[in-house]
């Protein structure tokens, strides 16, 4: 967009004839992780990783102060609701924007709180409700897309609090204030389909049939300890880890299990012992609205993966319950709660130290201030200088974020299918020639630098140079 493309539109070379474009619009995910670090960039004339730190620091901000609100609005003193801040800002979700930006993740938590405040803080219907429901649609979809059913669960607390009276609800409130709730609500949810979701594929838009598992239920189940206490952080994915693995695939289904019997555990202990009628409202709904879509969406097996950051509402929801319940423990359990608690935090915010010193010593830079942790300085440098050199050339990369660093010349983002996968050559290929051809791939991938150059049928005789002691650079004219 910032170099002529329309709204929203991903443009790349066409796997058809590489000399062309094609088009896309991107429904996958909502637009405000780029929109709201560009305008920032624009306002102030300040390069996209300026722009990107100022739009983390303000979430941040913003999503701790309107928690905080809100917990104090739900019935929680001061002490309650501030040792609840703290333990949000000891999970490593909260820590991770300062490591690298996550887009949409972030700008929801500078928005959830606010929501969630208006949701209980609403008494009555009348024109701030509707405006209230229509706006925070809006605005939720805008900072991310899997705000829908945080946006229902919300919407349902705020119907059932309005219709009760007395400690007791009646059909005709239900009515009434249902017609006050669903009428800007259906514009609020049509636009966003007739203007965004209907132009394209998103993760719900296809299921490869049914997975009875252990695991389509007892992770979502397991949400309250897995997402409000890092444990998914922590283990860089329990199910399916980016790293090498803590646990065999056994051992980690045994646990979630467990962790789902221990947080239906926690639930239940909190909707009993906290007497906060509005807030037990709140844990209860959310808490089986998250149940019900997440198992739905992993027994369909759409495109929703199996990670913590998906539930990340419910642990920010189940803080004040949490502090409370351990406030009436005796000292010995709060101490303890205390020790693990700085355990949580020490650990977590050694990985924001060492993220740091990573990306401040080792990561690369270039025009766009982002700290790149997928090149070296020496070999973006030089593929600064060929985007420069040239104007109509292709640069093929295993990362998509080098490619914010490439202003003049086209880009083509392949991720390197598995070693042991049987391809299909058609997803990866691509058709024709256009100006030169740079593929840049790590060192350690060299002995696939053929299968990469075999994409490109029509260019023959690839030259190799290699950028320093990690990247070899392949191109063909």
């Amino acid at each position: 967009m910032q170099m002529g493309g329309g709204f929203n539109q991903l443009v790349s070379p066409d796997q058809d004839d590489i000399s062309k474009n094609t088009s896309q619009f991107l429904t996958w995910w909502s637009p405000g992780q780029y929109l709201v670090p560009y305008a920032i960039k624009s306002i102030f004339s300040i390069n996209t990783g300026h722009a990107t730190a100022i739009v983390i620091s303000l979430c941040e901000l913003s999503g701790l102060l309107g928690l905080y609100l809100f917990f104090k609005k739900i019935g929680f003193t001061p002490i309650i609701a501030s040792v609840s801040i703290v333990l949000i800002a000891c999970q490593q979700a909260f820590i991770t924007p300062y490591v690298f930006y996550n887009g949409g993740e972030i700008l929801l938590f500078g928005f959830e709180g606010w929501f969630l405040y208006g949701c209980i803080a609403i008494n009555k219907a009348d024109l701030k409700l509707l405006l209230f429901v229509l706006l925070s649609g809006w605005i939720g979809f805008f900072c991310k897309s899997s705000f829908m059913w945080i946006y229902a669960a919300g919407l349902l607390c705020l119907w059932l609090r309005l219709s009760a009276k007395n400690g007791s609800v009646t059909l005709p409130r239900l009515f009434k204030n249902g017609i006050w709730l669903a009428i800007p609500a259906v514009i609020s949810l049509a636009c966003i389909y007739i203007f965004f979701l209907s132009k394209g594929d998103n993760p719900a838009a296809a299921s490869k049939g049914l997975d009875l598992s252990w695991q389509t239920f007892s992770f979502p189940l397991g949400s309250p300890l897995l997402s409000g206490f890092s444990v998914d952080d922590l283990m860089h994915g329990m199910l399916f880890p980016t790293f090498t693995p803590f646990l065999t695939p056994i051992h980690a289904l045994i646990i979630l299990v467990l962790m789902a019997i221990f947080s239906v555990v926690l639930i239940a202990s909190i909707i009993k012992y906290v007497p906060k009628n509005n807030y037990r409202l709140f844990v209860l709904v959310f808490y089986f609205a998250s149940v019900c879509f997440f198992s739905v969406a992993y027994l369909r097996q759409l495109t929703i993966s199996y990670e913590a950051r998906h539930y990340r509402i419910i642990g920010l929801l189940l803080a004040p319950g949490i502090i409370y319940l351990i406030s009436k423990f005796r000292p010995g359990f709060q101490i303890a709660f205390g020790i693990a608690l700085a355990i949580l935090a020490v650990t977590n915010y050694s990985f924001f130290v060492k993220g740091y010193i990573f990306n401040k010593n080792i990561s690369a830079r270039g025009s766009s201030g982002m700290a790149q942790e997928f090149i070296d300085q020496p070999a973006l440098n030089y593929i600064l200088q060929l985007d420069k050199q040239n104007n109509n050339a292709v640069f093929v990369f295993a990362s998509a974020d080098i490619s914010l660093e490439i202003l003049h010349n086209r880009i083509i983002t392949t991720d390197p299918p598995p070693k042991d996968a049987v391809i299909d050559d058609d997803d990866y290929s691509y058709a024709g020639h256009a100006g030169p051809l740079y593929i840049l791939l790590p060192a350690n991938h060299a002995d696939r630098a053929n299968m990469f150059m075999k994409f490109f049928p029509d260019y023959q005789s690839f030259s190799q140079q290699k950028l320093g002691a990690k990247y070899i650079l392949y191109s063909a004219k």
